[in-house]
């Protein structure tokens, strides 16, 4: 719930004031929205490492920075799912004090580095940015929220942050997630003594095996675990929450309050002919190995097929990810084929401009419908029937219609299924008390408490499939209430 009382004292605080009247509000807007820089594509298209968004300099930071009206009603919050206090974080970045945008920035994000690269800003923020009434690009609330976190972990002020005073309570959280990572944030702070078992060796989840680290660097998600490590946040890996603990395990070991962010690992696929052929995948997979695991360094143990002619299906952000790490594993031609057209195609606008950059291919408005082998049954074709859009369905997007007789066929090696995953099924299995939807997704109410009343949920074990801000808008939501109902426990 935002603030608006905080919002107005933050606002008369007197350097504010002073901030307004340097610039008249027309001198603000007819400064053009700042451009991102980007890493060269002949260089980047070879290293599954190098940063695409190379991030703001000082000086355009500070000029962005003055494009914001500093709104009495700043609408931009209102499309925020954890809050940030966007333009306290806007104004410390144009006066110049850059820790202290980032120390705004953390009262409600723990994550503000990662989010200021992946958050779809254009669709949350970004989009109710009082801007656009005057048909004019927004604020770029993402590259100054990154440049912010980033300043600060670069210029490290040496302080030793203090311990938040413990209040004697222990709480678990299952998966180390966007959403688990922002309930565990928010308990700490509170005091609670909080711990996160993590099924894999590394902790992260999707931000560690799901997005590759020439959008996100694996140093920007240690340098965010380690923040929160430093508020008295431990992590215990390679612990499979319904296997290698159970439900009374947990109880046993004296967790008052159980947070439940185990996402959604479990891929969907076509059930078309030829989905069993050596060569097709899912992308939770493919993108696991190769981020996860390195298997495209040369020796892994856990190698993917590299192959000539890869398709990835689907449009999404995942999409995205998966074909252009394809590129930069070698392939000579990376597919995306997507049943609707570029205009409804889920993925941020930011990754389809760079996937296209890259030399990505897009198929738009065609379907697999049967993947073909060779004699060792690894895929070799792909046949597509070709699509046009009809009627609007369930979504508001516009229905793709076969054509009757439009069917093509495609060389292929390697096939990448990208069309949605499930929620993590164990934890719904293995714990008594859960209600579990017919998507196999937790039942929870409006504050993310599920039908045990100890027991919250958040992130894709309760959406299905989400962004990583709305997950971590779920963690924060989840911890409010966990605090409000376990202060009322014995």
């Amino acid at each position: 719930m935002i603030n608006y009382e905080v919002i107005k004292q933050r606002r008369n605080e007197a350097w504010r004031e002073a901030l307004r009247k340097q610039h008249k509000p027309n001198e603000r807007t007819a400064i053009a929205r700042v451009k991102m820089p980007e890493s060269d594509v002949a260089e980047r298209i070879t290293s599954l490492t190098l940063e695409v968004n190379k991030g703001l300099s000082e000086k355009q930071a500070l000029v962005e920075a003055q494009r914001c009206l500093d709104c009495p009603k700043p609408t931009c919050m209102e499309g925020c799912p954890v809050e940030i206090h966007i333009p306290s974080f806007i104004k410390n970045i144009e006066r110049g004090n850059f820790r202290e945008a980032d120390a705004v920035l953390r009262e409600t994000s723990s994550l503000p580095s990662v989010c200021g690269r992946v958050c779809p800003q254009e669709k949350q923020c970004e989009a109710h940015c009082i801007y656009h009434t005057m048909r004019k690009e927004p604020v770029a609330i993402g590259y100054l929220e990154r440049f912010a976190a980033d300043w600060t972990r670069n210029n490290p002020s040496g302080q030793t942050p203090s311990s938040p005073k413990s209040n004697g309570k222990k709480v678990a959280v299952v998966g180390s997630g966007p959403a688990g990572l922002s309930f565990a944030g928010d308990m700490a702070k509170l005091g609670y003594d909080v711990t996160v078992f993590e099924a894999l060796h590394e902790v992260g989840g999707v931000l560690r095996y799901g997005i590759p680290e020439f959008r996100l660097p694996n140093n920007v998600v240690d340098a965010e675990i380690n923040s929160l490590r430093s508020l008295g946040v431990n992590f215990e890996t390679n612990m499979v929450i319904g296997a290698t603990l159970n439900q009374d395990d947990l109880k046993d070991m004296g967790f008052a309050g159980l947070f439940v962010a185990s996402g959604a690992g479990l891929p969907n696929f076509m059930g078309i002919p030829g989905e069993n052929y050596i060569g097709v995948m899912s992308c939770n997979e493919y993108l696991t190995r190769v981020n996860l695991m390195h298997a495209g360094t040369p020796g892994s143990e856990t190698p993917v097929f590299l192959g000539r002619r890869v398709a990835v299906i689907g449009g999404g952000n995942t999409a995205m990810d998966a074909v252009r790490t394809a590129k930069r594993l070698g392939a000579e031609r990376a597919m995306i084929v997507y049943r609707r057209s570029e205009e409804e195609m889920p993925a941020r606008i930011e990754e389809i401009h760079h996937a296209k950059d890259e030399g990505i291919e897009f198929l738009n408005l065609h379907n697999p419908i049967e993947y073909k082998a060779d004699e060792q049954g690894r895929v070799r074709t792909m046949l597509l029937q070709e699509m046009e859009l009809g009627a609007p369905d369930a979504s508001g997007r516009r229905r793709p219609v076969p054509i009757k007789g439009a069917i093509k066929e495609i060389e292929v090696d390697v096939v990448i299924v990208s069309i949605g995953v499930s929620p993590n099924p164990l934890v719904p299995r293995t714990f008594t008390g859960l209600d579990v939807t017919d998507r196999g997704t937790l039942v929870v109410n409006n504050d993310n408490q599920t039908t045990l009343p100890y027991i919250f949920a958040g992130g894709d074990i309760v959406r299905g499939g989400a962004t990583v801000i709305l997950a971590m808008g779920d963690g924060r939501r989840a911890a409010a209430a966990m605090h409000q109902y376990l202060s009322t426990q014995a």
